[in-house]
């Protein structure tokens, strides 16, 4: 976690024991404000698991304070919704926890508004007695070799992005023309991937994958894949599920190389520490919890000042409007929701994601 002035960042956990509980006055946030504070306004920027986590911890444990997230996309929840491998549902379901925090009276979400264009950081710091940075990765992270600008050498977010619906990724159009396909990397990512590439359509056919996505792998004719990490097994950063899933496909054989276990066992006796994923969203919970615990404890110490009364999202609406910036609310979002639940059930799948920006506006009436 990273501090500046009123603004936090979610970050590593501060505690290896996760959650930091409320401690002496703090616990259950029974302290009253005293008629010179005034009600806590916080800002979260970013509306995926680390924003809605860090909302729902604020909301429970502080009764007076009021968190408005704002969002760049008109759709909530980031990496759940586009991050997660569309077969696995299971995961998805945080969304209704997120989805009971966004209705409280003293949460609001404002999707369709990009921070340092529509509003800046320093505007929302004088609207807010505290800004909390939850954004997600903006851009691709590159290895800085040669040859990762050809044509058929894809990032795993934009690969990612495009099956999943991603806005901005919707014209991807990767080339699947070759029989092999090579995935640098030993996570939990390079795995979905694999495991989208060589799934059989039947269980696609089921899941929350865009229609486009669907049609392009339908025709793939992807059927060996390498994948390559620049370390060993112990270093490999996947969870046992995700190989468990990817070994157990049908049709699939997995080829380990031998080379690679060789003196493993002597290997082991050798790790002081061995650690296990940590890009998995209870990774991200208890970093969120301990960010919005670091809030809380700053309101109790008296390190963020209530003296003065923020004017939270009146101001920002009042900025956006002057920019002719309309942003859409979370029942505007259900709405979006409806329709896609709508169309998936046509299709016999959970949802069709809209991938079209404009087309999410237009359903809403912007």
């Amino acid at each position: 976690m990273s501090r500046t002035g009123g603004i936090l960042g979610c970050g590593r956990r501060l505690s290896a024991l996760g959650v930091l509980p409320p401690k002496g006055p703090l616990a259950g946030i029974k302290r009253l404000l005293s008629t010179a504070e005034f009600r806590p306004r916080i800002c979260i920027v970013g509306s995926g698991p680390a924003g809605f986590y860090t909302a729902q911890h604020l909301l429970k444990h502080h009764k007076q304070t009021q968190v408005d997230i704002y969002e760049k996309l008109p759709v909530p929840f980031g990496l759940v919704r586009f991050g997660v491998a569309p077969d696995h549902p299971e995961v998805k379901n945080v969304i209704n926890t997120f989805t009971q925090a966004a209705h409280s009276d003293r949460c609001s979400f404002a999707g369709n508004v990009t921070v340092g264009r529509d509003v800046t950081v320093e505007e929302l710091q004088e609207a807010y007695h505290a800004v909390v940075l939850c954004y997600g990765a903006e851009d691709n992270r590159r290895l800085g070799i040669p040859g990762e600008e050809l044509e058929g050498v894809y990032t795993a977010r934009t690969f990612v992005g495009w099956y999943n619906g991603l806005p901005e990724n919707r014209n991807l159009k990767p080339d699947l023309n070759s029989e092999t396909a090579v995935i640098l990397g030993h996570g939990n990512v390079a795995l979905d991937i694999a495991r989208i590439l060589l799934s059989p359509l039947e269980i696609l056919r089921k899941t929350d994958i865009t229609e486009e996505s669907f049609s392009a792998l339908a025709s793939s004719k992807v059927r060996r894949i390498y994948l390559i990490g620049r370390r060993g097994p112990l270093q490999v950063a996947f969870t046992i599920k995700e190989l468990r899933e990817m070994i157990n496909l049908p049709s699939v054989r997995p080829f380990l190389d031998p080379a690679d276990f060789r003196d493993l066992g002597d290997a082991i006796k050798g790790e002081d520490q061995l650690r296990g994923p940590t890009g998995v969203i209870i990774t991200t919970m208890n970093d969120s919890f301990d960010t919005a615990q670091s809030v809380l404890e700053d309101l109790q110490s008296g390190a963020l000042q209530l003296s003065s009364a923020k004017k939270g999202s009146d101001l920002v609406s009042h900025i956006l409007r002057s920019r002719g910036v309309q942003p859409v609310s979370f029942l505007d979002w259900e709405k979006i929701d409806a329709v896609e639940v709508a169309r998936g059930k046509l299709a016999g799948k959970p949802r069709e994601k809209i991938i079209d920006q404009e087309e999410m506006l237009e359903l809403i009436g912007q």
